[in-house]
């Protein structure tokens, strides 16, 4: 509980720093800098970084909902950086993006248009050019959007307040066009297997507590998140082999399989979709909880929801039933990677 306190305490100072614009706040000491410069030599060597095109899973998912409603298709947008464009997989069914498109499909009973403009290596500082491909001209926007974004900032040392500030910006402007958000905040990065101590440590630390600010920032901007924690949850430490994929950093397709179940709930419940109450079952460890405390909480637990309550500044801490996903099947095959 100290711990949790102290990292809520931060996530504050930081999403505050971010909403008046301040600059970075310094989470460690200048002595350890000569230590992690030599662990990141020796984890450079045996962490990869794929240089693959993540295959683009772009078009109608649901299709047999076409000829069961004349409701219009519900259309999912999703932005961020490598996780959220798939990278790490080969076949576009095995993206996040798709199994949460056709997982939204099934349970909307909807087909669902899905798009996304997600960029490998992206940093905070990118978002504002994707929601504008998001929302050009002559383009309906989403109902509702998935960001997942953050380990490129930590990996490239941005300032922790200058990529919650970019976040949030990016929330805001998909609010204001009428999209729900749901944002996956920074992975632990503290589970990638070949990272030793102390780095190990110190990317958990500073992964998490970038995570609570996230968490703060979005859902005071308006939108809701879902913890990535150690890439939602202890399968990925437990099972490395399984869950990431051939370059040891990014997940594999059992892995974002993992991931998109923790979030089909909260993207559902964005919409009315999902059939639990927006309560908290205070048998489940959920609750109503100060935000900077949510946030901090979700953050060390993977898979964890946090969203706006009507009693501010006070935010809903939700653990959501996960359901399996269904396997994507797109309406048109040829405009998507098989």
């Amino acid at each position: 509980m100290p711990m949790t306190m102290s990292r809520a305490r931060v996530a504050r100072r930081i999403a505050t720093a971010a909403a008046f614009g301040g600059g970075g706040i310094g989470l460690l000491g200048v002595a350890t800098v000569g230590v992690l410069l030599t662990e990141v030599r020796l984890a450079r060597r045996t962490v990869g970084g794929s240089s693959d095109i993540p295959p683009c899973a772009d078009g109608r998912y649901g299709a047999a909902f076409d000829h069961l409603t004349d409701r219009p298709p519900l259309r999912l947008g999703f932005l961020g950086d490598s996780t959220a464009a798939g990278q790490g997989v080969h076949r576009a069914r095995q993206t996040p993006g798709a199994l949460l498109a056709s997982g939204l499909a099934a349970l909307s009973e909807l087909p669902v248009d899905f798009r996304n403009v997600a960029l490998p290596g992206a940093q905070s500082d990118d978002l504002a050019r994707q929601v504008e491909l998001m929302l050009a001209d002559g383009t309906e926007p989403p109902d509702v959007c998935v960001i997942m974004i953050g380990a490129n900032d930590v990996t490239h040392r941005m300032p922790p307040a200058q990529s919650v500030r970019h976040l949030c910006e990016a929330v805001r402007a998909l609010r204001a066009a009428g999209c729900e958000v749901v944002v996956g905040t920074c992975p632990d990065l503290g589970t990638i297997e070949p990272v030793y101590q102390p780095l190990r440590w110190v990317a958990r630390r500073l992964s998490r507590q970038l995570a609570a600010a996230q968490t703060i920032g979005v859902v005071e901007s308006g939108g809701r998140t879902v913890s990535l924690g150690d890439l939602l949850g202890p399968e990925f430490e437990a099972r490395p082999r399984e869950l990431f994929g051939p370059d040891n950093y990014h997940p594999s397709a059992e892995g974002y399989a993992t991931a998109a179940m923790a979030v089909l709930p909260t993207l559902c419940a964005s919409l009315g979709l999902w059939p639990e109450k927006e309560q908290p079952e205070p048998a489940r460890g959920e609750g109503l909880l100060p935000v900077e405390q949510a946030a901090a909480e979700a953050a060390s637990e993977g898979g964890t929801e946090v969203t706006a309550s009507r009693r501010a500044p006070w935010a809903l801490l939700k653990h959501r039933r996960r359901r399996q996903l269904p396997t994507p099947e797109p309406t048109d095959p040829s405009s998507v990677t098989p």
